[in-house]
Protein backbone atom coordinates (compact mmCIF):
# COMPACT_ATOMS: atom_id res chain seq x y z
CA UNK A 1 0.00 0.00 0.00
CA UNK A 2 1.04 3.30 -0.35
CA UNK A 3 -0.17 6.89 0.15
CA UNK A 4 -0.41 9.71 -2.77
CA UNK A 5 -0.46 13.64 -2.03
CA UNK A 6 -4.01 14.45 -1.69
CA UNK A 7 -4.73 17.74 -3.99
CA UNK A 8 -3.72 20.07 -1.27
CA UNK A 9 -1.17 19.04 -0.17
CA UNK A 10 -0.18 19.25 -4.23
CA UNK A 11 -1.15 22.63 -4.15
CA UNK A 12 0.82 23.22 -1.16
CA UNK A 13 3.59 21.44 -1.95
CA UNK A 14 4.35 23.07 -5.78
CA UNK A 15 3.44 27.07 -3.72
CA UNK A 16 6.34 26.34 -1.55
CA UNK A 17 8.87 26.51 -4.30
CA UNK A 18 7.60 30.60 -5.25
CA UNK A 19 10.27 31.75 -2.76
CA UNK A 20 13.31 30.07 -4.74
CA UNK A 21 12.04 30.73 -8.05
CA UNK A 22 11.02 34.40 -7.19
CA UNK A 23 14.80 35.28 -4.71
CA UNK A 24 16.51 33.56 -7.89
CA UNK A 25 14.53 35.83 -10.36
CA UNK A 26 15.72 38.56 -8.44
CA UNK A 27 19.15 37.99 -7.92
CA UNK A 28 19.88 37.29 -11.66
CA UNK A 29 17.60 40.07 -13.05
CA UNK A 30 19.00 42.64 -10.72
CA UNK A 31 22.23 41.43 -8.95
CA UNK A 32 23.85 44.55 -11.27
CA UNK A 33 21.37 47.03 -11.00
CA UNK A 34 19.31 46.70 -7.82
CA UNK A 35 21.33 48.22 -3.67
CA UNK A 36 24.00 45.14 -2.87
CA UNK A 37 22.64 45.27 0.50
CA UNK A 38 19.08 44.76 -1.44
CA UNK A 39 21.01 41.37 -3.01
CA UNK A 40 22.79 40.38 -0.13
CA UNK A 41 19.64 40.32 1.94
CA UNK A 42 17.63 38.75 -1.02
CA UNK A 43 20.52 35.98 -1.25
CA UNK A 44 20.34 35.78 2.78
CA UNK A 45 16.74 35.34 2.73
CA UNK A 46 17.03 31.91 -0.10
CA UNK A 47 19.54 30.63 1.77
CA UNK A 48 17.23 30.71 5.38
CA UNK A 49 14.38 29.68 3.32
CA UNK A 50 15.83 26.48 2.17
CA UNK A 51 17.25 25.84 5.24
CA UNK A 52 13.84 25.79 7.00
CA UNK A 53 12.41 23.02 3.72
CA UNK A 54 15.24 21.18 4.89
CA UNK A 55 13.99 21.24 8.52
CA UNK A 56 10.80 20.46 7.44
CA UNK A 57 11.78 17.90 5.47
CA UNK A 58 13.04 16.11 8.07
CA UNK A 59 10.50 16.73 10.67
CA UNK A 60 8.32 15.07 7.83
CA UNK A 61 10.95 11.93 8.71
CA UNK A 62 9.68 11.92 12.52
CA UNK A 63 6.22 12.44 11.72
CA UNK A 64 6.65 9.54 9.32
CA UNK A 65 8.26 7.37 11.82
CA UNK A 66 6.68 7.99 15.17
CA UNK A 67 3.09 6.70 14.97
CA UNK A 68 4.43 3.21 14.69
CA UNK A 69 6.07 3.88 17.99
CA UNK A 70 5.44 3.64 21.42
CA UNK A 71 6.85 7.20 22.78
CA UNK A 72 8.08 6.47 25.57
CA UNK A 73 9.97 3.04 24.90
CA UNK A 74 13.19 2.88 22.39
CA UNK A 75 12.12 3.61 18.82
CA UNK A 76 12.46 0.08 17.02
CA UNK A 77 15.59 -0.59 14.07
CA UNK A 78 13.04 0.65 11.81
CA UNK A 79 12.59 3.92 13.05
CA UNK A 80 16.35 5.38 14.29
CA UNK A 81 17.76 6.20 11.10
CA UNK A 82 14.78 8.41 10.03
CA UNK A 83 15.19 9.77 13.48
CA UNK A 84 18.82 10.34 12.94
CA UNK A 85 18.35 11.63 9.48
CA UNK A 86 15.91 14.03 10.50
CA UNK A 87 18.23 15.86 12.95
CA UNK A 88 21.28 15.57 10.95
CA UNK A 89 19.09 17.15 8.07
CA UNK A 90 18.33 20.22 10.65
CA UNK A 91 22.07 20.78 11.61
CA UNK A 92 23.59 20.65 8.05
CA UNK A 93 21.50 22.63 7.12
CA UNK A 94 22.09 25.18 9.73
CA UNK A 95 25.69 25.08 8.79
CA UNK A 96 24.33 26.17 5.33
CA UNK A 97 23.06 29.48 6.81
CA UNK A 98 25.69 30.35 8.14
CA UNK A 99 28.05 30.52 5.58
CA UNK A 100 28.46 33.63 3.06
CA UNK A 101 25.68 32.80 0.86
CA UNK A 102 27.51 31.96 -2.58
CA UNK A 103 28.68 29.22 -0.52
CA UNK A 104 25.58 28.39 1.38
CA UNK A 105 23.28 28.20 -1.30
CA UNK A 106 25.53 25.36 -2.93
CA UNK A 107 25.38 23.44 0.27
CA UNK A 108 21.82 23.81 0.79
CA UNK A 109 21.02 22.37 -2.90
CA UNK A 110 23.34 19.77 -2.45
CA UNK A 111 21.25 19.19 1.01
CA UNK A 112 18.11 19.02 -0.94
CA UNK A 113 19.24 16.79 -3.18
CA UNK A 114 21.14 14.41 -0.53
CA UNK A 115 17.45 14.53 1.72
CA UNK A 116 15.65 13.61 -1.64
CA UNK A 117 17.97 10.51 -2.44
CA UNK A 118 17.64 9.52 1.15
CA UNK A 119 14.52 9.75 1.37
CA UNK A 120 13.42 7.52 -1.44
CA UNK A 121 14.47 4.52 0.53
CA UNK A 122 12.66 5.79 3.76
CA UNK A 123 9.63 6.26 1.85
CA UNK A 124 9.01 3.15 0.28
CA UNK A 125 9.59 1.63 4.17
CA UNK A 126 7.49 3.91 5.10
CA UNK A 127 4.55 3.55 2.52
CA UNK A 128 4.86 6.59 1.09
CA UNK A 129 6.12 6.32 -1.82
CA UNK A 130 3.07 7.79 -3.99
CA UNK A 131 4.95 11.04 -3.01
CA UNK A 132 8.08 10.97 -4.55
CA UNK A 133 7.46 12.16 -8.24
CA UNK A 134 6.14 15.35 -6.09
CA UNK A 135 9.45 15.22 -4.07
CA UNK A 136 11.37 14.77 -7.64
CA UNK A 137 9.97 17.83 -9.08
CA UNK A 138 10.46 19.82 -6.07
CA UNK A 139 14.14 19.15 -5.30
CA UNK A 140 14.90 19.75 -9.22
CA UNK A 141 13.71 23.06 -8.73
CA UNK A 142 14.55 23.96 -5.56
CA UNK A 143 18.30 22.76 -5.72
CA UNK A 144 18.49 24.45 -9.25
CA UNK A 145 17.36 27.76 -7.87
CA UNK A 146 20.42 27.45 -5.27
CA UNK A 147 22.66 26.61 -7.50
CA UNK A 148 21.65 29.53 -10.31
CA UNK A 149 21.54 31.84 -7.16
CA UNK A 150 25.40 30.86 -5.73
CA UNK A 151 26.49 31.21 -9.45
CA UNK A 152 24.84 34.70 -9.61
CA UNK A 153 26.44 36.75 -6.50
Amino acid sequence: MTSDPNPLARKLGYAGVIPFLGGTLFIWLLVDRADPEMVSFVSQALAAYAALVISFLGGMLWGLAMPGSNYQEEPGASQRPALWAGISYSLAAWVGVLMPPHAGLVLLGVLLIVCYVSDRQRYHELQMSGWLTMRFRLTIVASLCCFLSAAQI
